[in-house]
């Protein structure tokens, strides 16, 4: 049965992450919905370290990105006549990692404690939408990825702070913050993806170095956890190549609709008992 619900949540892990639907909220509620204790170690270990293979997935599909930035970065180190646009663009993935990563590791206990809550993911995921949903009306959408400057990797970085609640999402922070700057959706969504790698790398090795005893021990061990980061990984890989193109003609306004409709469901179960909050 373990292997069953490791599936079940890889799968989970895999569409959520990088849809702006909060993946981490969603795998709180499913895992709430088995019957687990979210807040138990192994548990916690185990939400984390899944992110492993979205973090594959998202390296494979922007590796030439990757490729390019990092060659970029180090040649505009050596020779500055060299800093190019792609100079740039690595230092704003740079910028924009800071804040998160700081603040991610000084609330760590807090974040993979009090808040996973499942009221706290039914109200990030309503009030996130409204700030989607303002996004989306105010949005100029007249800059793309060439045209990023400092305070817009400055801001996006900021707001990818709020990612840090479950229920918000990363993805829907980030190209939130990208739209309230000008960029069009596709920049705004590339940002956030390349923004996601170094923070879901930082978070899922440091749980994979500090909790392997808890993951041993857990409900579903490494055998089950391997099998959830491998089905993530796959996923994830599908999620990012299917946003990419739908953002290029549609708005994020369905996410919205799910989420507010998410936050519902979720509300009615925790107020009539079926499941609860912690």
């Amino acid at each position: 049965m373990n292997f069953i619900v490791a599936l079940v949540l890889g799968i989970i892990e895999g569409v959520t992450e990088f849809l702006p639907v909060s993946s981490t909220g969603h795998l709180t509620i499913v895992e709430k919905l088995f019957g687990l204790d979210v807040a138990a170690p192994g548990i916690t270990a185990f939400t984390a370290i899944i992110q492993v293979g979205a973090i594959i997935a998202v390296i494979i599909y922007f590796w030439r990105d990757i490729v390019r930035l990092v060659a970029a970065f180090f040649r505009g180190l050596a020779n500055p006549a060299k800093r190019d646009q792609s100079y740039r663009e690595a230092w704003f993935v740079i910028i924009g990692t800071i804040p998160v990563g700081v603040i991610g590791f000084a609330l760590r206990h807090v974040i993979s404690g009090p808040l996973r809550n499942l009221w706290v993911v039914v109200v990030a995921l309503i009030v996130w939408s409204a700030v989607m949903w303002f996004a989306e009306r105010v949005a100029t959408r007249q800059r793309g990825e060439q045209q990023m400057n400092w305070v817009d990797a400055v801001v996006i970085g900021l707001v990818q702070c709020f990612s840090l609640i479950p229920g918000v999402s990363r993805s829907g922070a980030t190209i939130s913050a990208g739209l309230f700057r000008g960029l069009d959706r596709v920049a705004a969504t590339r940002i956030s993806f390349l923004l996601s790698i170094p923070a879901l790398v930082a978070a899922g090795g440091f749980e994979a170095l500090t909790s392997a005893s808890d993951v041993s021990s857990s409900y579903f061990g490494w055998g089950g956890t391997a099998i959830a980061t491998i089905v993530s990984l796959v996923v994830a890989y599908l999620s990012i190549a299917w946003l990419l193109r739908y953002v290029q003609k549609h708005p994020i306004s369905v996410f919205i609709w799910y989420r507010v409709g998410a936050a519902v469901v979720v509300g009615v179960l925790l107020a009539t008992g079926v499941i609860t909050a912690v």
